[in-house]
């Protein structure tokens, strides 16, 4: 349970207080043994994402693998509220991909953009040229929330914008219980949504008889919110399954007054409880299962 990052990384001191993640200075990485190391590539879309990034690195860290994450960033974005320089010192451009040594997987995040049509997003040529590069260029890649409407979308599936946010943790079913990925998750298990949009379900049962898309979870309530296509290629989760509850509750206390945004559910933000901790292990340590399995092979 090790990440690899670099001594100046501006919350390396928070990372040295998880007593279950061990931090291996990459300038000093020779000196460890990294059998088990695997370059996890992350096209971070997230507003203040470098507040976010912990969310995603105690993710892929609380694994039986050493994680170097190599941060993407867009050329057509404005990343405004991040701090100034950031992104520039800690990001590369996707084009360096060819540049640097192979990596193993690759996630792409959400945005909270979900409302605005694809084409009207500034760097949607961009996007498209990503998700389709990673497909043939790594084992898996995984789309979190907008990230896996916009893989959705290119495979056919029409986008539903919702009139009231999405907002909340949500029991969801396992349709999928002997998979390589969600076979390490419960029958039912429970993971947080947040999002004014999703993918038409009838679209997702269409793509599904067609061949083009399994479905993973289901539930009444949210619909089909983790799906693949057949290859494992792709693999898409609506959800924020990488939040931590201080995350979430951040959500909650930011908009509790907001009109425009139902009571968060199923969450008490003044005393948030993390009840979707275990479907996160799980489910990032089976992605990585599989893409070390298939990286080693290539």
């Amino acid at each position: 349970m090790s990440l690899i990052l670099p001594s100046d990384y501006h919350s390396i001191n928070i990372v040295k207080q998880n007593n279950l993640i061990r931090w291996l200075p990459k300038d000093k990485i020779d000196a460890h043994q990294t059998s088990n190391r695997m370059r996890i590539g992350i096209l971070n879309l997230m507003p203040l994402g470098h507040q976010y990034e912990l969310n995603i690195l105690n993710s892929i860290g609380f694994t039986n693998f050493e994680i170097e994450p190599v941060w993407f960033k867009l050329k057509n974005h404005n990343y405004k509220t991040w701090p100034k320089g950031y992104v520039d010192k800690f990001y590369i451009n996707y084009e360096e991909v060819k540049d640097q040594d192979p990596l193993d997987g690759f996630i792409i995040t959400g945005t909270p953009i979900e409302h605005l049509d694809f084409e009207d997003v500034t760097y949607w040529n961009e996007i498209i040229q990503i998700i389709n590069d990673s497909r043939e260029r790594f084992p898996s890649t995984l789309g979190l929330c907008w990230a896996g409407m916009a893989m959705a979308y290119l495979l056919g599936v029409k986008k539903i914008v919702y009139e009231t946010k999405m907002f909340g943790v949500f029991k969801l079913e396992n349709t999928a219980p002997n998979h390589l990925i969600m076979g390490a998750t419960d029958h039912t298990f429970s993971c947080p949504q947040s999002r004014n949009a999703g993918m038409d379900s009838k679209g997702i049962e269409k793509a599904v008889s067609k061949g083009d898309l399994r479905a993973l979870a289901f539930s009444d309530e949210v619909g089909y919110p983790i799906y693949e296509t057949p290859d494992h290629k792709q693999i898409v989760h609506l959800g924020h399954p990488e939040y931590n509850a201080k995350r979430l509750a951040y959500e909650a206390k930011r908009d509790n007054d907001n009109p425009k945004v139902p009571p968060i559910k199923n969450f008490d933000f003044k005393n948030p409880s993390n009840i979707w901790k275990m479907h996160r292990h799980t489910f990032f340590q089976q992605w990585l299962n599989f893409c070390n399995e298939k990286s080693r092979k290539l």
